[in-house]
């Protein structure tokens, strides 16, 4: 219900992959609430965005320049077009990797009409040119175009109606400071609990026309990774398996056998996390081991590890990143039920350890 979308194929082919695929974005238009009222979760950041439109409104004025941080999947998207749809205004949509010259985003700048949204994903990405272009166009709603080259070129100020700027970012740590300061109103998108993906759930499982019991909605928002996305994507796949081995109601028991099938385990984990966590226990003993170690026993590319599947396990606080190497805590091991080395009932030495 409430996501967005960050160019990552390796991430999108994942069942738990926290990116928008071509399915996820059809589905989402028809999901994504329209307003304020009916956006679930991020209370603080909903609170706020509402003082800040509310404000303009009443004074007639464009709103400030928004800047959302966060993890793919939170709703930047959803809450940009909210935006647009409480201001009563259109709204343009692009993306940092798309404006790779200072021309591609004066032609986008130049086109907007007064009060308009442009909704600027994965901003942190845009071209350095582009970017410094961006600052005065936040700022004093004009561009300066370069005619010519050399000597002779020439810089023709354009002026722009006030619009307002929604960037969005899965890295703010990236985003130049000059940039950072021109927006008037930043916010960070929060992983959500368990009960606000319940809500999700819920809801979109009305959308779709699905029947759905408390403790079904229960199970699959306990394996959502925190994210709306994801709860919506394994509410289709569950909703596929109660239509072809059940009566089409989604219980708890369902939910469980359904997502067993997509090897999607209690805690979210997917093949690739548990691949992790295996090779680092069993193989190295818990750790410490190199991350280009540990993805040539897991059959990956190193930035697939890195990126795709560690995150997660460090949030989840099942693995440590040391300067030594990757380290399994306590918790890994109770997850796939194996015994550290060392402890009461555990084996001696690497013999045991692979189970030879």
């Amino acid at each position: 219900m409430n996501w967005d979308d960050t160019p990552d194929t390796t991430a999108a082919e994942r069942l738990v992959g926290s990116v928008a695929d071509r399915e996820d974005q059809a589905v989402e238009a028809a999901l994504r609430p329209k307003d304020l009222g009916e956006f679930i979760g991020q209370e603080k950041v909903r609170e706020q965005l509402d003082l800040v439109l509310r404000a303009a409104r009443a004074r007639g004025a464009t709103a400030d320049h928004v800047l959302l941080s966060g993890a793919p999947g939170l709703g930047k998207t959803t809450l940009s077009m909210i935006i647009a749809a409480e201001m009563g205004a259109p709204i343009r949509i692009t993306s940092g990797p798309a404006i790779q010259h200072a021309g591609d985003l004066a032609a986008i700048l130049s086109s907007l009409q007064e009060g308009e949204v442009l909704f600027l994903d994965e901003i942190h990405r845009m071209s350095r040119p582009a970017e410094e272009m961006l600052y005065m166009a936040m700022e004093d709603f004009r561009v300066d175009v370069i005619v010519g080259k050399g000597p002779g070129a020439t810089a023709i100020p354009l002026e722009l109606p006030p619009f307002t700027l929604v960037g969005a970012t899965t890295r703010a740590g990236l985003l130049p400071p000059p940039l950072r300061d021109r927006f008037g109103f930043t916010a960070h998108m929060e992983f959500y609990e368990p009960a606000e993906l319940e809500r999700v759930v819920h809801r979109s499982a009305q959308l779709l026309d699905v029947e759905i019991e408390a403790d079904g909605a229960a199970e699959i928002a306990g394996r959502s990774r925190g994210t709306p996305r994801i709860a919506n994507r394994l509410l289709r796949r569950v909703r596929d398996y109660a239509q072809v081995k059940a009566d089409g109601m989604i219980t708890r028991d369902i939910a469980a056998a359904a997502l067993a099938v997509y090897e999607v385990d209690a805690r979210g984990l997917d093949r690739l996390d548990r691949a992790v966590l295996t090779a680092l226990l069993k193989l190295f003993g818990g750790g410490p081991v190199g991350l280009s170690t540990l993805a040539v026993a897991v059959g990956e590319e190193r930035e697939t590890v890195e990126e795709v599947a560690e995150p997660f396990l460090v949030r989840e606080g099942l693995l440590a990143r040391t300067p030594r190497g990757r380290v399994a805590t306590p918790a890994a091991w109770a997850h796939l039920g194996l015994t550290p080395p060392g402890s009461p009932g555990a084996g001696n030495g690497q013999q045991d350890l692979f189970g030879a």
